[in-house]
């Protein structure tokens, strides 16, 4: 829902008001809309435009290489013959102006009264319509435009920047649009300023296939897949209408329609890219973003641009516009001169390890496979817990840990001992959980590494409690923590004291040990926090345990069963 208005009425002035204040470096209001200060040579003025709500679209991508000016009407609705006519007499430069927009009824009235109006006055006007839309009509010349707009008027702006004929710019204009489609699906509807409800509905779980960018809820209503199975009927429908003698290479648009995060656009992009290229396609200067919008809309859209000789360069071009910029300097000469950690097990460094550390290996290959399985079980509870005061991400990063040393540990050579597998499989857990759990985790683990000589002929269980001890003195330097902060280290601590304390045998101690962790991790329920992201929120963590307590005393018990 739009929630910042004045009056709702007044919603288009007031923030198109607002965009030229601060854009007044490289654009003019006139009544209506906006045109781009003039450039040193006249050019071919391309007039984009149609009612608010699509931002970028269309005052965006007013500048240098694009638009040359766009009509802003109310949101949704077309902006009047006597605007565009306004916009287009401003932004003339004496080589002749073309009029873009979308294909819908008001627009295609009031853009063509406002042609008849410039042409009488001796401005050559033509209009080049978009229609990109594949769900909206079976015959092209009927279907909408949606985010297909941002290509034609793209082509349209290169193409008079490079100093082309209104004849040119208009052809090329056409083409563009002959060979660009577009589907869409919608997951929630948009909400008008002032209103209380959306357009419309999308049902908890479903998907609209096919909106229209004004507010129209799809064709179809289908169950919402997961991303992979979306990004799969996206570019199953779109290449199945792809126009004749299509090319081998392609412009990609995977577009957001208003409250869709740009990180899930990039996740839909990783499926979508690499079906287009299994199709044969060689994707060129793809987007992904927000580039024609439908207010507060959910949802996302496929546009693909089937270039040749004469439109790459066009797509390519360089533009500055408000909310579009692109420099088509090379990116090729830039060489890789980084080296990542190395996170697997180098097999030329190893040291050839005893039959006894080897064995203590095979446990260690055990244990991590059990410790990666408990996590994914208990990924639910943990982040339960820690979305008390926390971000409640805790079980996903301890997963995410533990999964990437196990498949560092089980690709490691079998000839590694247990010293290179928790060295190898502590880094892969610090590069892949993220957050200061998984650097505490990773780097401990290699500090355990440390205190076990591969090539002993032994392996005594004072190795194992002096490899704890290393373990937890890492998580105390590097976490700045102690006992009573409300943190691993509350189940961790105790746990390595009383190890070191029991004069019993190692399963033995280490059993005893581990209730007095799982004791002390209950106990920070009490607790409030002192360290990390719960602190600010310390009143609401109290009566909960601290997850990374619970969890650091769920794996110590696993390890002790093993023993």
């Amino acid at each position: 829902m739009t929630k910042l208005y004045n009056d709702p009425a007044e919603f288009s002035d007031d923030q198109l008001e607002g965009f030229v204040d601060l854009y007044s470096d490289r654009l003019a209001q006139v009544p209506g809309g906006v045109i781009s200060l003039p450039p040193k040579t006249p050019q071919v003025a391309v007039i984009v435009g149609g009612g608010s709500g699509h931002y970028p679209a269309f005052a965006g991508l007013v500048g240098p290489g694009f638009a040359s000016g766009a009509v802003v009407g109310n949101i949704f609705t077309s902006p009047s013959a006597a605007h565009v006519y306004s916009v287009a007499k401003a932004a003339d430069q004496g080589k002749g102006v073309v009029l873009t927009f979308g294909n819908y009824a008001g627009d295609n009235m009031n853009f063509g009264i406002a042609a008849k109006m410039l042409k009488a006055e001796g401005i050559d006007t033509r209009i080049v319509v978009v229609t990109d839309d594949i769900a909206s009509d079976p015959d092209f010349q009927k279907r909408r435009g949606i985010a297909g707009d941002f290509t034609v008027f793209k082509a349209m702006g290169a193409a008079a920047a490079a100093g082309k004929s209104l004849d040119e710019v208009e052809r090329l204009g056409n083409l563009t649009n002959l060979r660009t489609r577009t589907l869409g699906v919608a997951f929630s509807g948009c909400t008008m300023p002032g209103a209380t409800t959306p357009l419309f509905d999308v049902a908890e779980g479903q998907m609209g296939v096919g909106l229209g960018i004004h507010g129209e809820p799809g064709i179809r209503d289908d169950a919402r897949p997961e991303a992979e199975e979306l990004g799969k009927l996206l570019v199953r429908t779109v290449l199945k209408d792809a126009p004749d003698s299509p090319g081998g290479r392609i412009g990609v648009i995977v577009n957001g329609l208003g409250t869709t995060k740009y990180e899930e656009l990039f996740l839909l992009y990783r499926t979508i890219a690499p079906l287009l290229r299994e199709a044969g396609y060689e994707i060129v200067d793809p987007e992904v973003g927000e580039l024609v919008t439908s207010l507060d809309m959910g949802g996302v859209s496929l546009t693909v641009l089937w270039l040749d000789d004469e439109l790459e360069p066009l797509w390519t071009a360089d533009a500055y516009a408000a909310a579009y910029r692109k420099q088509s300097a090379p990116l090729g000469t830039i060489e890789e001169t980084y080296e990542a950690t190395a996170t697997s097990v180098d097999e030329e460094s190893l040291v050839e390890a005893s039959p006894a550390a080897l064995d203590v290996a095979g446990s260690i290959r055990e244990v991590a496979r059990q410790v990666a399985e408990l996590m994914r079980d208990q990924e639910d509870y943990l982040g339960e817990i820690d979305s008390f005061a926390g971000d409640g991400d805790h079980g996903r990063g301890m997963v995410r840990g533990s999964e990437a040393a196990l498949t560092t540990i089980d690709e490691a050579p079998q000839k590694a001992g247990p010293s290179a597998l928790l060295r190898a499989g502590g880094r892969s857990w610090a590069m892949q959980a993220g957050g200061t759990s998984g650097v505490l985790w990773g780097a401990s683990l290699e500090a355990a590494a440390n205190r076990i000589d591969d090539a002993a002929d032994r392996l005594e269980p004072t190795d194992l409690v002096q490899a704890v001890r290393a373990f937890a003195d890492s998580m105390v330097t590097l976490g700045g923590a102690k006992v009573g902060d409300k943190t691993l280290l509350d189940a961790l601590l105790p746990f390595a004291d009383a190890l070191e304390e029991s004069e019993a045998p190692l399963a033995e101690a280490w059993s005893e040990a581990t209730r007095v962790a799982k004791d002390s991790a209950e106990k920070t329920s009490e607790l409030r926090p002192q360290k990390g992201r719960a602190r600010p929120l310390a009143e609401k963590s109290v009566g909960h345990p601290d997850p990374g307590a619970v969890s650091m005393a769920m794996i110590l018990e696993l390890i002790g069963q093993s023993l």
